[in-house]
């Protein structure tokens, strides 16, 4: 990536912008713009998230945001109320309250005398949410979105529920927001600050139970899902995905289904914005959003609203890589969207396996509890062996029906769809099916994957038991994939019941008895060359920042041969920095450990802890977070404290108890 200095109009900055809301509450934004915008006014672009400007998010920050203004826009980094150093309480993601505040802070800033009247709006994951949402409520000033890693159906597409499973990052991620939440404000910028503290503290949500409450796709994940009205935006819509991380299926929900102009880009990428994100190749991501900027907030005719509806990264057979570096393949242009390129071919569930033509069915899918340590994180974020490595040992657990090796290479760009005629003996059972690339060597790449909960089989919103014995029709759509199998590779379809600690057990182990099945490919015909040029990645110059601690991750998976378990270990310590240009320093580190017994779904229990610490010269706090969850037939049962300190004191101690009845899990 090229650190750019020398930008087209000089750049001046306000670390700390008082945003006074209609209650009176002040949320504090870090705003960058041209030197000269109160003489030259510009558009704004909003990126608003509860993820710390001044610590948490300042390394990418610095690089996107100085970059934009230093092209004539005033960009501004907004947190959230109740975090980093704004004002108030935050009490669950996306609430109707933080979304009134977006639209207040873009009223706020369309008034400004350097603004032009024109704002537009961005974000990465929560960022890439609620700029999506609040399009929808159509903030006047609002002309323009681009949306990174981000979901329309906050049930179907999201760290929650998928396929009306509960997934294990659920309480994953209730542990990270408790952690991230309870920082306070930094002292430099607020005299209140440890009043302030205290009161996140108290009334610091631990979120896992909420979620895990609303099993159905109800009124509660409804709310701020865009698909529920598609025509609600008005603003045109730039979306960015990446087939390495978990919301690769929104870019084409929004360019399919968006009224107004939507264009798309699926990389390669983890759960990165495109011009930092491994696996590469990285692309021009800033140039690319200027572009789309230029046009909708400037009015300037570029033709963005020409460019391919749908550009997308076809990735070719490569060996196994967890921690993968660069990906090869090749960028397809895709003019409509569905691709008219694509065409429908049939694979037959067999005894022999996938097979061209039907033929006879009767396997027995009852998948140890064990299996899908091999899977990856949820979103992975770097390259810290979070993406799918070999899954072989995952196969060998599964059942699995694989081609014959293909004489020439198949390339497919869309989601591949499951038909299956089955049934189950217990009324709680879930489906996971991962589809892979087979090498001659007998290593397995992870192409797509997609679970659905069997109570879940005719509607999300309505769930009901199947009844063990009885027929069952299903139909599982696979996730999004742009993939290209070499030559003499085979594809292989791996079925199973489980999939931990990607998906929380059933409440009893299940057996399913398949009589007939088929996989439906979208077929392309792939390109011998890139079909589009991105821009070489670029930014504004780093944050300046002194390494105090180095970095250090380990992700390990163990076997007990006394007891039987097997466990997941996961350690991250994310170093410690001092910030040269205010001197704050910041460290965070996490341990994570999941664990179950391979013949006991009731056995699953994941342990989680965060360490977070601030300082600055003789001034230190520190928050310990942690959570647990284990479930027995009935209930889901999970457990939280968070511990603050304030130098060697412990000032705030609380503990979090709650268990949820289980329905249809």
């Amino acid at each position: 990536m090229r650190h750019v200095t020398d930008l087209p109009r000089e750049v001046t900055e306000i670390t700390d912008q008082g945003i006074i809301l209609s209650d009176g509450c002040r949320l504090s934004a870090r705003v960058w713009m041209p030197k000269d915008a109160p003489l030259d006014p510009v558009p704004a672009i909003l990126e608003y998230i509860p993820y710390r400007k001044r610590d948490g998010t300042l390394p990418r920050d610095e690089l996107m945001h100085p970059y934009f203004a230093g092209h004539g826009y005033a960009a501004v980094r907004v947190d959230m109320r109740g975090n980093g150093d704004s004002e108030g309480l935050m009490a669950d993601e996306y609430t109707a309250q933080e979304l009134s505040d977006a639209c207040e802070v873009i009223a706020w800033l369309a008034a400004q005398p350097w603004c032009s009247g024109k704002v537009g709006m961005m974000g990465k994951s929560w960022g890439g949410f609620n700029c999506l949402q609040t399009a929808a409520l159509r903030p006047p000033a609002l002309k323009a979105v681009v949306t990174v890693c981000s979901t329309t159906d906050r049930f179907a597409d999201d760290i929650h529920f998928k396929g009306g499973c509960l997934l294990g990052e659920n309480l994953g991620w209730g542990a990270v927001m408790l952690s991230y939440s309870s920082r306070p404000p930094d002292p430099m910028l607020r005299n209140d600050w440890r009043d302030d503290w205290i009161r996140r503290l108290e009334n610091e949500p631990f979120l896992s139970p909420l979620w895990a409450s609303h099993q159905s796709r109800d009124v509660y994940w409804k709310h701020g899902s865009i698909c529920e009205d598609y025509s609600a935006i008005e603003a045109p819509v730039l979306s960015i995905g990446g087939w390495a991380d978990n919301y690769m299926n929104t870019v084409s929900h929004l360019v399919s289904n968006l009224s107004v102009p939507a264009k798309g880009i699926v990389g390669p990428w983890v759960h990165q914005y495109p011009h930092t994100a491994v696996p590469g190749p990285q692309i021009g991501f800033l140039q690319e959003a200027l572009r789309w900027w230029d046009r909708w907030l400037k009015d300037i005719p570029n033709g963005a609203e020409d460019d391919p509806a749908y550009r997308a990264y076809l990735l070719d057979s490569a060996p196994p890589d967890a921690n993968a570096g660069d990906r090869p393949g090749v960028w397809l242009a895709e003019q409509d969207w569905p691709s008219k390129r694509t065409s429908a071919a049939t694979l037959h569930l067999t005894d022999g396996g996938l097979a061209p033509e039907a033929g006879p069915l009767s396997r027995t899918v009852s998948t140890p509890q064990h299996l899908g340590m091999h899977t990856g994180e949820f979103f992975p974020m770097g390259r810290n062996a979070e993406m799918p490595g070999d899954q072989r040992p995952d196969d060998a657990l599964s059942v699995c029906f694989d081609t014959a090796p293909f004489e020439a290479p198949l390339a497919l760009l869309g989601a591949p769809e499951i038909a299956l005629d089955l049934t189950t003996d217990s009324p709680r059972a879930f489906l996971a099916a991962r589809l892979c690339d087979v090498a001659p060597d007998g290593s397995s790449v992870r192409i797509c994957h997609g679970v659905l909960n069997l109570a879940h089989r005719d509607s999300m919103e309505h769930p009901s038991d199947p009844t063990p014995g009885a027929p069952l029709n299903i139909r599982l759509i696979l996730d999004q994939t742009g993939y290209r199998l070499a030559a003499g590779h085979r594809l292989r379809l791996a079925l199973s019941t489980t999939y931990w600690p990607y998906v929380w057990p059933s409440a009893e182990a299940a057996t399913l008895a398949l009589s007939s099945g088929q996989l439906t490919l979208p077929v392309h015909p792939g390109a011998e060359a890139d079909e589009w040029a991105f821009p070489p990645a670029e930014a504004a110059r780093p944050a300046n920042l002194l390494t105090l601690r180095e970095e250090a991750a380990s992700r390990s998976i163990d076997h007990d041969l006394i007891t039987g378990t097997h466990r997941l270990i996961v350690a991250n310590d994310e170093g410690a920095t001092e910030n040269l240009d205010h001197g704050l320093c910041n460290a965070e580190s996490s341990h994570e450990v999941w664990s179950i017994q391979s013949d006991d779904p009731l056995s699953a229990r994941v342990d989680i802890v965060w360490n977070q610490e601030l300082w600055r010269g003789a001034w230190r706090v520190a928050t310990e977070a942690s959570a647990s969850m284990w479930a027995d037939k009935q209930m889901l049962h999970m457990q939280a404290k968070i511990i603050a300190k304030e130098g060697d004191h412990e000032v705030f101690v609380r503990e979090f108890k709650d268990s949820v009845a289980r329905n249809h899990l």
